[in-house]
């Protein structure tokens, strides 16, 4: 429909009507809200980014400043270099945003791959991305209409993904962070019941260990025989111990959250190429994690975006039993004199597949 005046052309009885209308207003209505915000993003964006500019000429032009005066000639031309580089791609980002029209809400559905595991001769890589908040609609952002399981931890703001039927991602849980709560809870006061999951818990990994080398049909054969019972058992256990034991304490709010979380954190062995933790990722981040407070002075978003790719490539090479210091040192050593079109054999992925990347070209 064009117009609600078309409505009268269809005969419809005045409730039918009024209810048509007050549907189509409703639509109207949050459209307009939605755009609304989208231009006050725009907006805000805009002005962050002119901020940043100005800031950029300012000290680049400072020459007598405190801190340019302290830099060598040689650091001084890096950071000239760097500061046109910057103030360049700024300016281009705010007039691409200011010739952008106004925001359509209608959004073009992507083809993406299917839920299929990762296939053993693709490299592992670990990616960074850095945004100014922790709010849910960046991980939304960043994921779009990807499909495939997803593990995360508890945080609300990845709720919005998995929370329909049709969400294109699966949510796994984490037994590490599961088995944290318990630990910590015996760390705090020797709680015996902590004591008594984190075994039990430890039983999932024995069985983790001994299908490490097996093949995808083989693990799942290990995990239907073995896993699962012992998941079963698991429960059976958690619930009759929640049931014995009062609200509001360490020991309540340990065996919630992983009786909270119990359909996610046995998806793993349903299968036999998911994992049973996020220990990988998880011990990559770590650095970032511990020193998350200098990350808040990081300069400027752009800067947050650099040091995001470059944790990337140095979270890369970990995840690919490579020193990340020895990568760096040899990657700037051959740089210079590097073909652009094999820039890729500098990346930090494993020596086999470089190996492979260089039989392709030929």
């Amino acid at each position: 429909m064009n117009s609600l005046a078309q409505l009268d052309q269809l005969n419809l009885d005045t409730a039918t009507k009024q209810q048509v209308v007050n549907l189509v207003q409703a639509f109207q209505f949050d459209l307009t809200q939605q755009t609304q915000q989208m231009v006050y993003a725009l907006e805000l964006k805009i002005q962050a980014l002119t901020l940043e500019l100005a800031h950029l000429r300012r000290i680049r032009f400072g020459r007598k400043n405190e801190a340019l005066s302290a830099l060598s000639p040689r650091q001084l031309s890096l950071f000239e270099e760097s500061a046109l580089t910057d103030i360049t791609a700024i300016e281009a980002e705010i007039e691409q945003i200011n010739s952008t029209p106004p925001p359509n809400t209608t959004k073009v559905p992507r083809t993406r791959a299917g839920r299929q595991p990762l296939p053993d001769h693709l490299p592992r890589i670990i990616v960074f991305d850095y945004q100014a908040g922790r709010s849910g609609q960046h991980a939304r952002h960043f994921l779009q209409n990807w499909q495939g399981h997803l593990m995360v931890d508890d945080y609300a703001g990845y709720k919005a993904l998995f929370s329909t039927a049709t969400s294109p991602c699966v949510e796994l849980a984490c037994w590490a962070h599961a088995r944290r709560k318990f630990f910590d809870l015996h760390q705090a006061n020797a709680s015996t019941m902590a004591l008594a999951a984190i075994q039990r818990i430890s039983v999932l990994y024995a069985i983790e260990a001994e299908g490490k080398d097996l093949s995808i049909e083989d693990r799942l054969q290990l995990r239907a025989d073995r896993s699962l019972p012992a998941l079963h058992a698991l429960h059976d256990w958690l619930m009759q111990t929640r049931s014995q034991t009062a609200n509001g304490g360490g020991s309540a709010k340990a065996l919630d959250y992983t009786l909270r979380r119990w359909p996610s954190l046995i998806r793993y062995a349903q299968t036999g190429f998911l994992p049973i933790d996020n220990n990988p990722v998880e011990n990559t981040i770590r650095p970032i994690a511990i020193g998350k407070k200098n990350w808040l002075f990081t300069g400027s978003e752009r800067a947050g975006q650099r040091a995001a790719a470059i944790q990337t490539l140095f979270g890369t090479a970990q995840l690919n039993k490579l020193d990340p210091a020895a990568w760096l040192a040899d990657t700037l050593a051959r740089l210079p004199t590097w073909p652009n079109n094999r820039i890729d054999e500098l990346l930090p992925l494993t020596p086999a597949f470089i190996q492979s990347l260089k039989q392709q070209e030929r």
